[in-house]
């Protein structure tokens, strides 16, 4: 076991994990963060991305370890209170979810998009949800939840 310290949605967070502990299992199970989903376990849907220092990340094969020191941003720490982030508010009005499982993936994969390109074309959408998978309402409603957040962004 080894000691930890990793700032999750600014705080900074502590915990004991075994060499093998990958971070999706760190943030769900000790420090009760079940935004971010299992999915494949492999890398291969999405739903587990999280934001190691303003980078998307595919925590089920990041290993826990591997972010300490670093700064971890979650589907939890986006909105302010109750107040939801400008792109999870998109994929609310734009109808770009149906089950959801796949949601808090795209939508950090989003952010990230949006905060090096505030202004994306529907190619670099794509591109920047390229190994997302949504397996419920296709991605129409998706790009245009991004589109949506672009723009609601420029105007702060």
């Amino acid at each position: 076991m080894e000691q930890i310290a990793v700032t999750i949605n600014g705080k900074l967070r502590k915990g004991l994990v075994e060499p093998r502990t990958l971070l999706v299992h760190f943030l769900r199970e000790q420090l009760n963060l079940t935004g971010t989903h299992i999915g494949c376990d492999t890398s291969q849907c999405g739903a587990c991305t999280v934001l190691i220092d303003g980078k998307p990340t595919f925590s089920c094969t990041t290993m826990a370890s591997e972010a300490a020191g670093k700064k971890v941003a979650t589907i939890e720490g986006l909105a302010d209170g109750e107040k939801l982030h400008a792109v999870q508010q998109a994929f609310c009005d734009a109808l770009a979810y149906q089950c959801g499982y796949c949601t808090p993936g795209m939508i950090m994969a989003s952010v990230a998009l949006l905060e090096q390109t505030p202004k994306p074309s529907d190619e670099e959408i794509s591109k920047a949800l390229n190994g997302h998978l949504c397996r419920c309402c296709g991605y129409v409603n998706i790009v245009e939840a991004v589109r949506r957040a672009s723009t609601e962004l420029s105007r702060r």
